[in-house]
């Protein structure tokens, strides 16, 4: 390797230590320290995950179970601890050694956060009354947290985390404006709320890390230290390098597979950029084109289930939705928006005439490939079905002996396929720079590492078959996943007829080198969700996203796109510098509600998932936008490119990604809510078609370089196939509506579980001269009659003048919450203005008749200019 090209990737590794590991590089007994803490970490982390506490205390009686506060305590302790031992202070700390004030910070982290856990009791019989010991501990707390944020992740969010707590303690201040004062907490009341209870800091955030994130992070570093990583690098480049831009459609689909296990799109850009970005660029694409692929493709993997970042289990969490149904809504646009990543390189290696990688010779006809091809997908196929009934059919039929025949079932798969990985040679990592004259066969390459899919087939059978929760299905994946890490070597050995001494022991190696691993990758996490805690418990306790809904409500004078616009640029620069879990909960906290109640003061109602899904894309497009995008940073450091222009070209290729949020706000069937099997693959199908005309059009060339009106073409083109109900609207009224008296008979002819809008308008609570607007999303139920559907939802119409008017909802009822805007005690009564079913209407699915009309007529035209292959 060349002495400059080891200076980019060593600059590129220490970029991502300096962001998810932690930069401090120790040897001697101070590594061991760390080594040692953070693999206590893992094995805390799966031991409380596990039935061995409860298993402990059966067979013995010591109590060694933890409850989900005391879990969060300790998991924050560890973080904050390898935090002041694994990341310096400041740019001119030691490397190599630990200096006092780490110790200091270290020892003060880990007491303030046991403190809640041995004196939790005393602490839950003083009911919000603080001890001085209780504020100091607090302060204390909040203070090594704040250093751990930044010696770990930087400065934008310890400013966002003090302004929050500074409006929380002085949101009372006369300098502020009225419209965002608010009667402020006392220090007492704010170090209480922040760290004594479980509404702050180690609130919901940490809660979803400390029993979920952790061991999908753990889970995703035990496979890269199997292998895995290199495996999928090398099956992407098998398939896809021997086509135009080969090595960057490779880079796309390895960036993809990696994005089913990490929660890092910088260590995502460097585990594939440093072996996809040099053979890009020797392949014919620039600097800057090579690093922003890898950028636009890793940063997709963020949002690629069923990890998505270790988002996931957050957006599960704040939404209400399972974690099941979160993967499955997310799963068309993560998908379709790779696969127009892969047509967006596509085009650029048509616009510069590239070529592919050379291909291993083929030794066999056309027909036995595709014969030998199609075998393997009905083998697939056949074994899937036979896996999903026949296990299906055991657990209805003997329940108990399901988990014996599963486990059962994964030793013998595993035995096989490792037998079929020892009939070749194991994977050897290559130099990117070394001249390649041939591909390797795919066939090849897939033997070696089939095994490695077994984890990952655990791990979505206990997740969508058995219904098992996340935290559990994450361990018995991930413990899945530390059988083969130890026994991969040895059998591989035996089945080679080779000595197997030292075999056993490199198993063990790669395990601790795994559990450390993960350990050390949670870093960020854990101290990101703590800090974010401090957000989110603002939020809370203050109402703060109010305040930022009617600011944002007056910018853009009630416009609906605007306020959009307006939500995902703050989204877009809140999520600047923060790696993806702190990114979402913070764009989630305070933007999230801002869409849903502007919307529903506009008519405009959309599922909370959807909402959820539209700031998260948006946060995590920091990760490419220039100034702040790290992992353009961190392509720039292997590529030498300019790391802005990389930044400016990956947002470029990302344009795809920020057009869907606005998509699928409009069109949720693009996330699956409310749609059948057959519909889904229509809608798939559908969609790919669309994204890659948008693909086409933002990067002007689709059978030919095109014309500025083909662009534009193609762009409506698009829009019509994503949203064909915006041409049905402007020819025919999607709802019908009553008032008056006719709003009662209308829910009472809805069938049940329809749903019907109803239109509310009063005078608001705080300036009774404001009219207000608000719509609710009324689902019908099985009463009878429209007044007892009504108050079946804590809803009760009186008539009034001809109009409906309605009193004031109990506070526990299911609407109480929304209507707290209205005042019920003015003289000018809160009414249901009007109420809006659905209308029997044209199907949609007309309008793409007239758009594939046009699409074919954009074909003829520019088939005519095409000088060479489209495909």
């Amino acid at each position: 390797m060349s002495p400059e090209r080891h200076k980019a990737q060593v600059d590129a590794q220490e970029l991502v230590a300096q962001a998810d590991t932690g930069a401090r590089s120790l040897s001697g007994n101070l590594g061991t320290m760390i080594a040692a803490i953070a693999f206590i970490w893992s094995a805390f982390q799966l031991y409380v995950a596990s039935n061995v506490p409860f298993w402990l205390y059966d067979m013995t009686g010591i109590n060694l179970i933890f409850n989900n506060s005391e879990v969060r305590f300790i998991h924050v302790a560890f973080g904050l601890v390898l935090a002041a031992f694994a990341y310096p202070l400041f740019s001119r700390s030691p490397r190599h050694t630990i200096p006092w004030y780490d110790w200091v910070l270290a020892f003060l982290g880990a007491a303030a956060c046991l403190y809640l856990v041995f004196m939790r009791s005393e602490i839950a019989d003083r009911a919000g009354l603080p001890t001085q010991m209780d504020l100091i501990v607090s302060t204390t707390g909040l203070s090594v947290l704040a250093i751990a944020v930044y010696r770990s992740l930087g400065l934008p969010l310890v400013v966002v985390a003090v302004v929050f707590l500074a409006y929380a303690m002085f949101g009372n201040s006369p300098f502020l404006p009225e419209v965002v004062q608010w009667r402020g907490a006392s220090y007492g009341k704010a170090m209480w709320h922040y760290w004594m209870q479980l509404e702050g800091v180690f609130g919901v955030a940490v809660g979803v890390s400390s029993s979920m994130i952790f061991l999908f992070v753990l889970f995703g570093s035990l496979l890269e230290k199997a292998g895995a990583g290199n495996y999928f690098i090398k099956a992407a480049f098998s398939l896809l390098g021997h086509l135009r831009g080969g090595p960057a459609k490779a880079a796309v689909l390895a960036s993809a597979m990696s994005g089913l296990y990490s929660g890092s799109s910088i260590a995502n850009v460097v585990t594939t950029g440093t072996f996809t970005i040099p053979l890009m660029k020797r392949t014919g694409f620039p600097a800057e084109k090579a690093g922003a692929v890898e950028v636009a493709s890793s940063v997709n993997g963020q949002l690629m289930p069923p990890v998505m970042g270790a988002a996931a289990f957050l957006i599960a969490e704040f939404t209400g939705v399972s974690y099941q149904q979160v993967v499955i809504h997310a799963f068309i646009p993560a998908v379709i928006s790779y696969i127009a990543l892969v047509y967006i390189v596509h085009l650029e290696a048509l616009k510069m005439n590239l070529k592919g990688l050379p291909k291993p010779p083929v030794h066999m006809t056309v027909i036995r490939r595709l014969i030998g091809v199609l075998t393997g997908f009905i083998g697939i196929t056949v074994l899937g079905l036979a896996v999903y009934y026949g296990l299906g059919w055991i657990k209805v039929a003997m329940p108990a002996l399901t988990f014996p025949v599963v486990l059962l079932l994964f030793v013998v798969g595993y035995l096989y396929l490792a037998y079929v990985a020892a009939q070749v040679p194991d994977l050897e990592v290559d130099d990117p720079n070394a001249p390649i004259k041939e591909l390797p066969a795919a066939g090849d390459v897939g033997r070696t590492g089939y095994y490695y899919i077994l984890p990952i087939v655990v791990l979505i059978w206990c997740i969508l078959v058995e219904r098992f929760s996340p935290s559990l299905s994450a361990f018995y994946a991930t413990m899945a996943m530390v059988f083969i890490v130890v026994t991969q070597h040895p059998l591989k050995a035996y089945f080679r007829t080779q000595t197997q001494a030292g075999q056993f022991g490199q198993g063990v190696v790669d395990f601790t080198e795994g559990m450390i691993g993960g350990a050390r990758n949670m870093i960020g996490i854990a101290v990101a969700t703590a800090a974010a805690g401090i957000i989110v418990g603002t939020v809370s306790l203050t109402g703060m996203h109010q305040m930022i809904a009617a600011l944002v409500e007056f910018l853009s004078g009630g416009n609906l796109l605007l306020m959009l616009f307006l939500v995902a640029v703050m989204s877009l620069i809140l999520g600047m510098g923060l790696p993806t879990t702190a990114n979402y909960l913070v764009v989630s906290s305070l933007m999230a509600l801002v869409v849903v109640d502007l919307g529903e003061q506009t008519g405009f109602i959309v599922p909370l998932i959807a909402v959820h899904f539209f700031v998260f894309y948006f946060g995590i497009m920091a990760d490419v936008t220039p100034p702040v995008g790290l992992a353009a940073f961190a392509a720039a450091a292997i590529s030498r490119g300019d790391p802005i222009k990389t930044g400016v070209q990956g947002f470029i290729y990302s344009m795809r990604t920020a057009a869907l949020p606005f998509l699928f706000i409009f069109n949720t069937d693009l996330l699956l809510i409310d749609v059948g099997l057959m519909q889904a693959i229509f809608v798939f199908i559908v969609s790919v078609v669309a994204m890659m005309l948008f693909a086409a059009a933002t990067q002007g060339y689709f059978f030919a370089r095109s014309k500025l009106w083909e662009s534009v073409t193609l762009l409506l083109i698009a829009f019509t196939l994503f949203r064909p109900g915006f041409w049905l609207d402007q020819i025919q009224e999607p709802y019908v509506d009553a008032a008056g008296p006719a709003i009662v008979q209308m829910i009472a002819d809805a069938p049940a579980g329809d749903m019907v809008r109803l239109n509310l308008a009063g005078p608001d609570f705080d300036d009774m001269d404001k009219i207000i607007t608000l719509t609710l999303a009324l689902v019908i139920g099985d009463e009878q009659g429209g007044e007892a559907r009504l108050n079946a939802s804590g809803l009760v119409a009186v008539s009034n003048d001809g109009a409906l008017a309605l009193e004031e909802p109990f506070p526990s009822t299911k609407f109480a919450e929304k209507l707290q805007g209205f005042d019920f005690y003015g003289d000018v009564p809160v009414v249901i203005v009007s109420a809006q079913v659905d209308a029997e209407r044209l199907p949609k699915e007309l309008f793409y008749i007239p758009a594939l009309l046009l699409l074919l007529l954009i074909v003829m035209i520019q088939r005519r200019r095409q000088t060479q292959p489209a495909f």
